[in-house]
């Protein structure tokens, strides 16, 4: 059956851009609330809560209008245009804030779920890109994604496309709500040994002046290095990790943003060790990764926004442990210095931290229940790039009709 050509506006009862300035202000946010996605949120085409905004249902009503239903389709109006996410049951009532463009399908005519993949299709994303206005940022309105052009088969052909591509979906969300739990568990079991001092055998352990017996009140310095020196060959492609690879609630790497230079300029790092984001915003964010994934021994290059953390007198799941500890958290955005804006953690007063440490028997002890749950961590997340990789080659083709179904 041959496929209908239509543009967006056709199939779609609402196209609308979320609330301006003036009618969503700076005062009206607050820490607890209704959640209000911004072009940040729109991740992996999925809307993430990590560093969402919030504000008070005081002001639900006379945004009522903004309002996400099941289905609506979000785009960032600026800057990274192609990125787009799909609202599930999870977001509906939350708020299309500002800078995000808002879609409702008219399921009439097309399932919601078929004309969001349409939009990932790479001849999409480059017409958009091509259709936006601005030289120094790209730029969405309305009227461009209106004329967006869709291609629309039969609902059931839509319906068995989805039905295939959604598997892809669930397999990966399934792997990404595995890995919170397995972080999570990782870090609760750090809390209980080093933080509240619950470590095998502290029952029968004497503790004077808050220090158990055998451990040992040092500097932070004294079991982690900070920014290690490594020599990298000049001559080898290398890869290269930027910011946007680092999550702010997981320690996983999003691989698909690495990119490859020649150049040893930035951070060095290697496996095992930590990569703690140091500038403004992405520190308060939580942008930090134990790092995994880096193809040479020899190690990798990234952002010079790094402060790389390696263990010394520890072992590299305690590092990175520590580095999501909410206190050690807060002593990192303290040590902050700089102009509003591009303030930066400082290495050395993060440095001259008090540590207790713990007897390498613990240390040790420890390292056996992290270690199988971060490798656990490391293959799901491998698992995950591959299927997206998988989904994304059959994407195009299933909708343009290439692969029938």
């Amino acid at each position: 059956m041959k496929w209908k050509t239509a543009i967006l506006s056709d199939i779609s009862t609402n196209i609308q851009t979320g609330p301006f300035g003036s009618q969503l202000h700076q005062s009206d946010y607050s820490i607890e609330g209704t959640p209000v996605v911004m072009p940040k949120d729109l991740v992996n085409g999925h809307i993430s809560e990590a560093t969402i905004a919030r504000i008070s249902d005081a002001h639900i009503e006379r945004l009522n209008r903004h309002k996400i239903e099941i289905g609506d389709i979000l785009y960032s109006r600026r800057g990274d245009v192609g990125r787009c996410a799909f609202a599930t049951e999870k977001e509906a009532g939350w708020l299309c804030g500002t800078g995000c463009l808002r879609v409702s399908t008219d399921v009439s005519k097309a399932n919601p779920k078929f004309v969001f993949y349409q939009l990932q299709k790479p001849d999409t994303i480059g017409w958009v890109e091509k259709h936006a206005v601005g030289a120094t940022m790209l730029n969405l309105n309305t009227a461009i994604l209106s004329r967006v052009p869709i291609e629309i088969p039969s609902l059931n052909t839509q319906n068995r496309i989805v039905d295939i591509l959604s598997a892809y979906d669930n397999l990966i969300e399934n792997n990404q709500k595995q890995i919170k739990l397995l972080e999570e568990a990782a870090q609760r079991l750090y809390k209980e040994w080093f933080v509240d001092l619950r470590f095998p055998g502290y029952e029968i352990t004497p503790v004077v002046d808050g220090v158990p017996e055998g451990w040992e009140l040092c500097r932070l310095e004294d079991v982690i290095e900070f920014n290690p020196k490594i020599p990298l060959s000049k001559e080898r492609l290398k890869q290269s990790v930027p910011m946007s690879a680092l999550s702010t609630s997981s320690m996983t790497l999003d691989t698909e943003e690495f990119a490859a230079t020649f150049s040893n300029s930035g951070s060095k790092f290697q496996n095992g060790d930590t990569l703690l984001a140091r500038i403004t915003p992405c520190l308060e964010n939580g942008k930090t990764a134990f790092v995994a994934g880096i193809e040479s021994d020899e190690g990798a290059v990234g952002s010079t926004e790094f402060i790389v953390m390696r263990s010394k007198g520890l072992n590299p799941y305690m590092v990175y442990l520590l580095a999501r500890d909410d206190s050690f958290r807060q002593s990192a955005i303290n040590s902050m210095t700089g102009s509003d804006g591009r303030q930066r953690a400082q290495a050395d007063k993060l440095k001259a931290l008090p540590y207790l440490k713990p007897t390498d028997q613990i240390t040790r002890l420890f390292a056996g229940y992290a270690e199988p749950i971060f490798l656990q961590i490391q293959k799901k997340n491998e698992q995950n790039v591959r299927l997206r990789q998988a989904r994304d080659r059959l994407l195009p083709k299933l909708m343009s009709g290439e692969i029938e179904v």
